[in-house]
């Protein structure tokens, strides 16, 4: 992970240049707040991953020495095709929609709507082709 610390760093380097720039150029305070958030931002994920990249056994692409052969094998578990998030936006949709407008009957179908979506989302690896 040294290497995405160094882009980090170097992103985080990159807005800390910027920030103080745009405020002399435009004086606007609102702009160069958020440049300020953002050098903040990667800063942090900069750190945290230069201090784990230093805790943990290096990956094969972080060592001098690796070959492409030593990062084969299983990469992890990736799920297929869903319709779950399709469902669960949509009822979320309406929700929001519901609490705009202040038709609480749709709120409590939609409600009902996402929770069911949510469990089935949550448990479509238990039953089915995909079982585990």
């Amino acid at each position: 992970m040294k290497a995405e610390a160094w882009i980090f760093t170097a992103c985080a380097l990159f807005f800390a240049v910027v920030s103080p720039t745009y405020w002399f150029a435009s004086g606007e305070w609102a702009g160069t707040l958020a440049l300020g958030m953002c050098t903040l931002l990667m800063g942090m994920v900069a750190l945290y991953l230069g201090f784990h990249a230093k805790q943990m056994d290096p990956r094969p692409e972080d060592r001098k020495d690796g070959e492409v052969a030593d990062g084969a094998g299983e990469l992890g578990f990736f799920p297929p095709f869903s319709w779950w998030p399709l469902w669960c936006a949509v009822s979320l949709s309406a929700v929001v929609f519901a609490v705009a407008m202040t038709a609480w009957w749709l709120f409590i179908i939609g409600a009902v709507v996402g929770f069911i979506c949510v469990a089935g989302l949550v448990f479509e690896y238990y039953r089915g082709e995909h079982a585990h």
